[in-house]
Parts: C-alpha cells; structure tokens; sequence
C-alpha cells in the first residue's frame, strides 16, 4: 500500500490551497501523506462545482477522485453544488475480485447514483453523498482490516455498504456497535434475515431464499419427488439450503442426496453420480461452479438424464471463461451446462417505468454501458447486480432525506452524527423500514426483515445463452409461463431412474402340461378306488386289506389336488385370495400324504411286528384285527392335523415378495425391471417346515427299514406288503431328494414347481400303478372278479376256476403237512432207540437177581419182547406208528401238526 498520494493539478481558472505547506515546499514534494487534505479555490467570482476538498485515503488515492472539480460561474443556474452543502460520507466495500467480482459494475452503478443524487435540488439539497470504497476481494479476513481503516479512519462514516454475503456478515454483526446502518446491494444470504443478531441491516438483493419457492414451484410442476442438492461449503449456502430443506418437506419433496464440498468438488460429484442424482440443485459461487460442472463432464453427470438448478446471479458467460484451476476446455463446459436452469431474483423492472431516478431501466443499462466505456458486459463481474446497487444509493439518498425534518424538530441534524449517537441511527432505520419506490430493478420495499421483496425470474441455458421461460411472484403464489423450455429428451426427465416392478408368475406351459398329468393321475387314482371298491368281497382283495388301499388312492388323489394351487399365483387370482391358496397347499397335501403314505406305512409296520418276533408270538399271526390297521392309519393322520391346526392358529400362512436384483432392459430407456416373486410364507417359517421335515423324514426312514426287513416275509393276511414296500422305497427317494432342491430353488418358480409337483406326480403315479394294476392283472387274468356269496351261482366254468385254485391251496398244504410229519417220525424214533439202550441198561445192571429169581419162582415167560425185535426193519416205519400215516390222520393228533 502506497504511504501517500500524488499532487493532482488544480482546475482550470483555479488553484489548489495547501493547508500548512509554503510555495516552496509545494514546488519540492511530489507526494502527500495519508490523511491530508487539500481544498480547490477559483479565480474572481468562479465557484468550484464538485468536490471542494479531497483527503488523501490509505491506498493512495484521493477521496471522490472519479468526480471532477472545476470552476464555474456563479450565475449557472445548473450549478447547485455551493460550498455550503454538508458532506454525509458512506463507507462501501466493493469486491473488484475474488468469488464474486459485483463490484466491477456495481460500483460505476453507485457512482452515477450518486452523481445524479448530489445533482438533485429535491433530495438533500444542504447535503452531498460521498463514497469512501475498498476492494474487499470478498473475503472476510480482508474486509476485518478494511472495516477498522473505515471506523477508525476520519470522516465519519454514516452508512456501510458491503457486498457478498459472508463480508456482509460480518460488516452488520459488528455495525450495532457503532451504531451504524448497514445497506448491502448485493447479499443474499438468508442468515442476514436474523434481525436479533444483525438489527440495522438492509439489503437491496433479496434473500437467497426467495429462490426456494421458486424451486418448490417447479418441481411440483414437472412432477419431481425426489431432488438431490450439492452446496458450497459458506454459511450463505448453508441456511439456504436449510430452508429448502423445510420448504421440500412440507411439499412432500425428498431431498435424498445432500454433498457439500470446500474448494474441491470431485469427491461430492462422484457420490452424486454413484448415488443416481437426477434432478441436482447446486449452490456455490461462480468460480466453483466452474469447478463442480468440470467434474460433471467428467463424471457425464448431464445430459437427458438431469437436469441442474443453479444460482441466476452468475455472468452469463460464466462458463467460458478461461479458469486455470480445471482442466477443461470450453467446449467440455459447455457441454455440461446446457439445459441447466437458473432461478433469479428480476433485478431489472421489465417494464417500461421511470422511478425516483427519471431513469427507466433500459435507459439505465445505457448509461452503465457508457460508464463502463465499452466493456463486455458478460465479462464484467456484478453487471445483473449493478441495479440493486442504484437503487441501494437511491433508498439510502431517499431514506436520509426523510430524516431531516424529523431531526431538524428534535434539534439534531444528519452532520451531527457520531458513533454514539443512538438517536439519527433509530431515525434513518424508520425511514429505510418504510421504504416505497420505484427503482431500475423494479418496486423497492423491505420487509420486517430488513430483506428486499421481489419477483423470480426463470431462465434455461438454450444453445449457449439464457432464455427467459417463466417468472414467479412468489407473495402471490402466481407462476407465469412462457412454455419455452426445451429438453434434450422429449420431455422433463424422470427425478430417478423409473422402476417398473414386474411380478414373476409361473410358465403357463408347464403349469398346463403338469396339470394334465395330475389331472389323469385324479383319474386313475378314481378307477383303482372304484375296483378296488366293487372287488371288496373277493378273497384276493380281502386279503390285501382293501380299506387300507382305500385310503391309499384317496391321499393319492388328495397330493394331486394340491398341484393345482401350489401352480396358482397371482397371474390368476387377486393378491388378496393368495393366503387361502397357501392354506389349501398346506392342508391337501399335509392329508394327502398322511392318508396315501400312513396307510402304506400301517401295513408295513403290522407285517413286520407279527412276522418278523419271536416264536411265543406267532400265535398272534392268525388274529390281526383290521381295528389296529386303522387305529394306527387315525393316529398318524391325527398328528398331521393337530400340527397344522396349531400352525394355522399360531402362525398363519400369508404372502410375502420377494424383491431381485433390478435388471436394465433393452434399448437406451431410462428405466429398471424390479422382479418380484409371491410366496407363502410365515414369521417361523423355518421352525416349522424344521418340525414337520424332521417327523416326516422319520417316517420315511423307518419306513425304508421295515420294507427291508419284510421283504422275505410271505402271508396271506396282508399279501401285497413287498409291493407296498416298493412304493415306500420311490416315495422316500423322491420325497427325499426334493424337499432340499425346492428349499434351494425357492427363488425360481418355474424349477421350484417343476421339481415339487413332479415328485407328487411320479410318487403317485407310482404307487397307485405298483398297489393296484398288479390286482387288476389276476383278476383280469384269473378271472376273479365276483364274491365267494355270488360264487355259487355261477356257471362250471367259474366252480372249475374256483376248484383249480382249491386244489392247489390243498396241495401247498399237504407238501408243508408231509414235511411236518417227517420231522415228527425222525423224532419218534430217535426216542425209540433212547428207550431201547436205557431197557438194556437196566437189564445188564440185575443179572444175578434176575437169575435166582428165575431158580425160586418160575414164572411164565416175559411180557418183554427182546429189543432187537422192538427196531423196525432199515426203510420201514415202527408198526406202533402205524395209525400216523400219509393218507389217515387222527383228528386227536391234527393240532399236533401245527404246533
């Protein structure tokens, strides 16, 4: 910073006074320190119009050195600036650079406010506005120190003027303390709105949240539920998006991403890309927008797909401009830009009206033009600004005017004011606070606030330049639409990728073929319990225990019914009719199985515990009361049901979706299928197919056991226990293999069904083919097809039929008599030659007794007959036998047969 200012020249026909300096000290020094002050005099009766005494400020440059003083006559009736108007000096910070460069155009703005102010006999006319200005570069750190040079430095000031939000903050925060009114041209952050914390601010940009109702608007009316945002790190943006937050919410708008960043924008790009952002509201300022869209080339974060809601307050070139901080080119950014849109407070009136000034906006933006000597506007840093900047200098002008009858009464006036004087602060805040006026950038009002009201104008980046779509008035909740907007697709683009769930149902075709299959399985499991019905009172039948196998082919036919619900979905009935579907599964084939494989199993379990005992318990064999077969088949069909009654009430079957992996179609379509699969289900699902699998298992194990143990068994009560034995095996097998394959394929429907009702089907078919057409073939083939009461009646052909097999019956009973009969006779003789050894035992032990017994008492001759003469000759029975023979059997010995 310069230590002092060069001597200026003095005006024509007019000099410069040099308070305390001598000719000769004026001639030796070029420059002059900080702080000193030089006064222009005029020759004759000239008077000087312009600035009359300047001060040399600390960055070298003298105070209103853009306004020329010179030297005029005294009768110019234009003339008005006398030496006795009073200077009211306002303390700006203006920032040339940095996020924000506004001052570049706002302050030529203010400056010609000015000019036109002090040239005003109507306002102020014993006072002249000065502008004492800084280069804030808006940064905080930087503003501190100017703040101090512009309290601490003389004049006083009576108004500060900052710019960007975040050195206006701390410009009002500290103002109070100084009794300072603070009127910014170009701060929209909605913290300021806090009039606890900033009580004497004002502010000619509206708050940035005046955006927010326009946004809301928007999306409701392209139909967006779900937005994502993405925020420069600054309390300015912050409480911005805080309040858009509370506005979406009570839209019923979902903000489902949110990504901030500070200086490096990549990482919050990339978690909006991974995070399927569509619809992306972006707060941050210039020089990062260029940041952040350089990313989203990079990241193809535009296109159809999106859409981006930025801040309207941005050069209009902001995009092109060479950054050496990205890499890259203009064509890459702007390509990423367009069709973004931009929400704006209108700070130029769109209409042709001349206000407090005589200034209508376009005559305005002329002059502007003219002070900016040429310059490009796009280029120029706070050119959409620089009317909030007039009308700032002009509220400020108005409002102090105001003020000077009021004090004038009270004995005060505006040059009186200091940095304790409560009472001229409290005056010009009322006559700011009741501000009306028309201005450049339309009607100038403040609310309770302290912020500016005012409409939002809507723009979309078409081809490389805005275009005005729409404007929103957001007090009167009115949006004008001029139906513009282009889109790169055909229309709006969806706020998220759109998921179309689409319900996977069971393939028709199998479906069908199965069911004919079950379907002719119902059929024959109806002819086999009808023959096996109509033959009951054949002995054949009979002996296979025919209700039994009656209770087989209806539990076959049962398991075959439940095919057809466990192929029913929702592609037939309504979601609300799925959990009786699932019931009937469960209970057609919890009974089917219970009554076709309970009955196989009774009969198995009875041959194996008559035949297969000891010996004392075969006696039983002759005496198998059927009550037993059925008592067993009610008891496991008891079980069955008492189970799925307690997990009907305790745990009711209902329908549950299964979600799967979104899968893209074909075609370039903005859009997701969402598999979904029904199925039945319960809380405990797991538990109680783990119950019923553990105790069916079981069944089935055991089951494969008796099978085995009977296979050699031969009895005429229960005659088809090896071909209910078979059906066990390929029950168990099948049952066995599917349960686990249709517990792991439960996520494919069509493999899933494939495998279950195929296994019911086969199992069926099974036993009912191995039970029944093995009957039907001897009664076919034999032709026993009527009772033993209607035997009788029946021709010779059938009593031959019926002898034939009498005969053979005898025979097979007289080979197992001749066998007995054998082993009897080889006994009978074993004990002969025991009892002949042991006679001639006895008689070799008494000899000499014998002898002299015979010697004393003759006697007749032994009733003995000699052993050798008891032995039959070699290949003849014992005569003592003889009344046992092959063809007379004594009707005493025939239970001595069986023993």
């Amino acid at each position: 910073m310069n230590v002092g200012c060069a001597i200026i020249r003095p005006p024509r026909d007019g000099g410069i006074r040099y308070r305390g300096l001598t000719q000769e000290q004026i001639r030796n020094v070029q420059i002059l320190p900080v702080d000193y002050e030089i006064e222009y005099i005029c020759r004759g009766n000239r008077v000087i119009v312009g600035p009359k005494v300047r001060k040399c400020l600390p960055n070298g440059t003298w105070t209103d050195i853009t306004l020329h003083s010179r030297c005029c006559n005294e009768a110019n009736t234009s003339i008005h600036f006398l030496e006795s108007k009073k200077k009211l000096y306002i303390g700006a910070l203006f920032p040339m650079s940095g996020g924000w460069p506004g001052g570049q155009a706002c302050l030529p703005s203010a400056q010609m406010a000015l000019d036109l102010v002090n040239n005003r006999t109507d306002i102020l006319p014993d006072y002249e506005l000065e502008l004492i200005y800084y280069d804030s570069m808006c940064d905080p750190g930087e503003s501190t120190k100017l703040l101090y040079d512009l309290l601490y430095t003389e004049p006083i000031k009576t108004v500060l003027m900052p710019g960007c939000s975040s050195v206006s903050t701390l410009v009002a925060e500290a103002a109070r303390m100084w009794n300072l009114i603070v009127l910014s041209y170009g701060s929209s952050s909605p913290a300021l709105s806090n009039r606890n914390r900033f009580p004497t601010f004002f502010r000619t940009h509206p708050s940035a949240t005046l955006h927010n109702p326009t946004r809301v608007r928007l999306f409701q009316k392209w139909k967006w539920t779900k937005i994502a945002t993405i925020q420069q790190t600054t309390e300015v943006f912050t409480s911005t998006l805080d309040d858009l937050e509370q506005r979406v919410k009570e839209a019923g708008i979902e903000i489902s991403v949110r990504q901030s960043f500070l200086t490096d924008p990549a990482v919050a790009v990339k978690n909006l890309k991974r995070q399927d952002a569509r619809i992306i509201v972006g707060l941050f300022y210039e020089t990062e927008a260029r940041k952040v869209f350089c990313e989203v080339f990079k990241e193809k974060l535009y296109g159809k797909k999106y859409v981006w809601f930025l801040i309207g307050w941005y050069a209009d070139n902001w995009f092109k401009i060479k950054d050496p901080s990205i890499n890259c080119t203009i064509e890459n950014m702007t390509e990423a830009v367009e069709g973004h849109v931009t929400t704006e407070i209108v700070m130029l009136n769109p209409e042709t009206v001349r206000g407090a000034s005589n200034l209508t906006s376009q005559e305005f933006l002329g002059a502007l033009m003219n002070r900016l000597g040429g310059k490009n506007p796009e280029e120029t840093g706070g050119f959409q600004e620089a009317p909030l900047a007039y009308d700032a200098v002009w509220a400020l002008a108005l409002a102090l005017n105001k003020t000077v009858a009021p004090l004038k009464a009270k004995g005060r006036r505006l040059e009186d004011f200091n940095y304790n004087n409560h009472d001229i602060t409290a005056e010009i805040y009322r006559a700011l606070n009741t501000s009306s006026f028309e201005g450049v950038s339309g009607h100038v009002v403040f609310d309770a606030q302290g912020s500016r009201m005012a409409m939002t104008l809507i723009e979309q980046l078409q081809g490389g330049s805005y275009k005005k779509i729409g404007y929103y008035d957001s007090s009167q909740k009115n949006l004008s639409w001029f139906g513009n907007d282009v889109w790169i697709g055909a229309g709006p683009p969806a706020d998220s990728t759109i998921v179309i769930e689409e319900f996977r149902y069971l393939s028709q075709k199998l479906f069908a073929a199965v069911s004919v299959f079950a379907g002719l399985g119902i059929l024959l499991g109806i002819v086999c319990l009808t023959f096996n019905i109509y033959n009951s009172n054949v002995r054949y039948i009979q002996n296979s225990q025919p209700y039994l196998n009656n209770m087989t082919a209806v539990g076959c036919m049962m398991a075959l019914a439940a095919v057809f619900p466990l192929g029913i979905d929702g592609h037939h009935i309504h979601r609300s009719q799925f959990p009786v579907v699932c019931q009937f599964r469960l209970w057609l084939l919890g009974l089917g199985f219970s009554l076709a494989y309970g009955s196989m199993f009774t009969k198995i379990w009875w041959v194996h515990n008559l035949f297969t005992k000891k010996e004392e318990k075969k006696e039983k064999r002759k005496h198998l009361e059927p009550w037993k077969l059925y008592a067993t088949v009610g008891v496991l069909l008891a079980i069955d049901i008492l189970s799925l009654m307690i997990w009907q009430i305790v745990d009711p079957l209902h329908i549950t979706v299964e979600k799967f992996t979104r899968e893209a179609p074909k075609g370039d379509l903005d859009v997701l299928i969402q598999p979904l699969l029904e199925h039945c289900t319960s809380e405990k699902m797991n538990t109680w197919l783990g119950v019923v699998y553990g105790y069916k298992g079981l069944l089935l194990l055991l089951g494969i056991f008796l099978a085995y143990e009977t296979k050699s068994v031969s009895t005429e009560k229960i005659n088809d226990h090896r071909a209910v034995g078979m059906a066990i095996y390929n029950v168990a097998v099948l049952c066995m293999i599917t349960a686990p394959v249709t517990m792991i394929l439960t996520s494919q429907q069509d493999a899933s069904f494939a495998f279950a009702a195929l296994a019911i089907v086969f199992s069926v078919y099974i036993t009912l083919v191995v039970l029944f057409v093995p009957k039907m073939r001897r009664l076919i083939t034999r032709g026993e097809w009527q009772s033993e009461q209607q035997d009788t009646l029946k021709t010779g052909s059938s009593t031959n039929n019926n002898d034939e097999e009498k005969s053979r019956q005898l025979e097979r009973e007289n080979r197992e008599l001749q066998k007995i009969i054998q082993e009897k006779e080889q006994r009978v003789s074993e004990l002969r030659n025991q009892l002949v050894e042991r006679q001639a035992l006895r008689n070799r032990r008494r000899p000499s007794s014998g002898t002299n017994q015979n010697h004393s008492n003759p006697s007749p001759p032994s009733s003995q007959p000699d052993p050798k003469s008891l032995l039959p000759p070699p290949g003849y029975p014992n005569p003592a036998d003889s009344k046992i023979s092959r063809n007379h059997c004594h009707n005493s010995q025939i239970p001595l047969l069986y023993k």
